[in-house]
């Protein structure tokens, strides 16, 4: 994937953060495994990212939750909820679970896209494969290696010219460190990483108000969707 193990530490203790606010404002473990989880996919949500990862760490919080046995306890009725989302577990550990979290639709359309198809063949995958068996694959490479299939970065909606440079697939200078690391030209790469900053803090914004309403994504007039930065 277009970062290092490293940063993937970084952000998982950034959203930890994030979920320890999040924890007071809903008391109810459901509830709280919900908003967690849609702040982690505001990108996906919102239509600008075909697919997140999330870390759910085996350990009990300060709040006295651990999202690890939420997720055990809840993942039906979380996809009775979230029902614009897919989930899928890429990897358990005893001390964390990696769930690849994607629009359907979305990553369809996305891994359908020439270029990525071309990349994916370079990492080894049979591209004559519909998108369900591309993620097929991915979930074996997970389970088979202890390796971080980099490729991910693939799946996961960030710029093709990064995650390839990053995996020695082409030719490109270091740019700079965002959310992944950046190669060539930065512009297009940061602008995408300020896309996804703001479906964050919108979604952030709307799970700060503590009202019930803003956990059904359905409802109207949810400002999520109708805010903007």
């Amino acid at each position: 994937m277009a970062f290092s193990d490293a940063d993937y530490s970084n952000k998982t203790t950034h959203r930890e953060q994030d979920h320890h606010q999040l924890a007071s404002r809903f008391p109810d473990p459901l509830d709280c495994l919900t908003a967690h989880l849609m702040l982690e996919c505001s990108e996906v949500l919102a239509g600008v990212k075909p697919a997140n990862l999330i870390s759910l760490v085996n350990r009990t919080r300060p709040c006295g939750r651990n999202l690890h046995q939420l997720w055990h306890t809840h993942h039906n009725e979380i996809a009775a909820r979230l029902t614009d989302l897919s989930f899928t577990v890429l990897q358990t550990r005893e001390r964390a679970l990696l769930l690849f979290c994607y629009n359907r639709d979305n990553l369809e359309h996305h891994l359908a896209h020439q270029g990525i198809r071309v990349l994916l063949e370079k990492a080894g995958y049979d591209t004559s494969l519909t998108s369900n068996a591309l993620l097929a694959e991915l979930c074996r490479r997970f389970e088979n290696s202890a390796a971080f299939p980099h490729e991910i970065g693939l799946f996961i909606g960030y710029p093709a010219k990064d995650v390839a440079a990053f995996m020695g697939l082409v030719n490109l200078p270091f740019s700079c460190q965002g959310p992944w690391k950046i190669y060539g030209n930065p512009v297009q790469s940061l602008c995408l990483a300020e896309q996804y900053r703001c479906c964050r803090q919108r979604m952030s914004d709307a799970l700060a108000s503590v009202n019930h309403k803003m956990l059904d994504l359905q409802t109207p007039g949810h400002p999520f969707f109708t805010s903007a930065y």
